[in-house]
């Protein structure tokens, strides 16, 4: 299933065009997304849907730890490739504020460090709501404006601010999610700085201070990391 709307043609056409252009990636889910992973605990036998799921590295966890798996994501190229590595998932090519599967199926959905691209952000997460089981989990993983480095001016950004990108304050996140009918039942850092393929990039000389913030964020408050994990259950009130 393919959304063809007008209004999501120029993301689309980024993510395909450029986002993907040296080709999917395919590559195994890191360190640290496996150690949030399994603060999840099992997923035998559950249904996990991955909003905005690229190429699929969050969903081949998934599936290691026993889940029927299905995403959605709005390039061409990352679906491709999704249904190339998954031949038993179900996937679709289209926009978050309008999924293509029926109310209360999924155990457990997730959108990992996309919710800021997406144009309409609280129909996205009530869409994520209505496909979610009324016991399900939500982990949401979205940038911060208050992280540090970004209020100092010596951070501008991702490649994706190219698209669209917006960063807000957590409480402001936290809205947004109490607006959808979600409750944060926890929140966690992310710490993919911690990776030598983060630290030694760019110029050499800026490798110790990379390493120096990497290490910061270990114990930096949350309201000053760069990306923070939410972990939601549908609000009950």
């Amino acid at each position: 299933m393919t959304d063809t709307s007008d209004k999501f043609a120029p993301i689309r056409d980024f993510y395909d065009n450029e986002y993907y252009a040296q080709g999917p990636g395919g590559k195994s889910l890191p360190w640290h997304c496996r150690k949030i992973g399994k603060q999840l605990g099992s997923l035998s036998g559950r249904a996990v849907l991955d909003v905005a799921c690229g190429t699929g590295e969050w969903l081949d966890f998934f599936r290691s730890r026993g889940a029927s798996i299905a995403g959605i994501d709005l390039s061409h190229k990352a679906v491709d490739e999704c249904v190339r590595r998954f031949p038993g998932g179900e996937f679709y090519c289209g926009p978050a504020e309008s999924l293509p599967f029926d109310t209360g199926r999924f155990d457990l959905v997730t959108c990992m460090g996309s919710l800021e691209h997406f144009l309409d952000k609280p129909r996205a997460l009530n869409e994520m709501k209505r496909v979610a089981k009324p016991d399900a989990k939500f982990l949401l993983l979205v940038p911060n404006a208050g992280f540090l480095t970004r209020r100092m001016g010596l951070y501008g950004g991702t490649q994706q601010v190219k698209a669209r990108e917006d960063v807000l304050e957590l409480a402001a996140w936290e809205r947004l999610f109490e607006d959808a009918g979600l409750q944060v039942v926890a929140k966690w850092r992310d710490l993919h700085p911690l990776s030598r393929s983060w630290i030694c990039r760019g110029n050499i000389l800026s490798w110790p201070l990379r390493a120096m913030q990497a290490l910061a964020l270990t114990t930096w408050p949350t309201t000053w990391q760069y990306q923070v994990y939410h972990y939601c259950r549908t609000s009950h009130d």
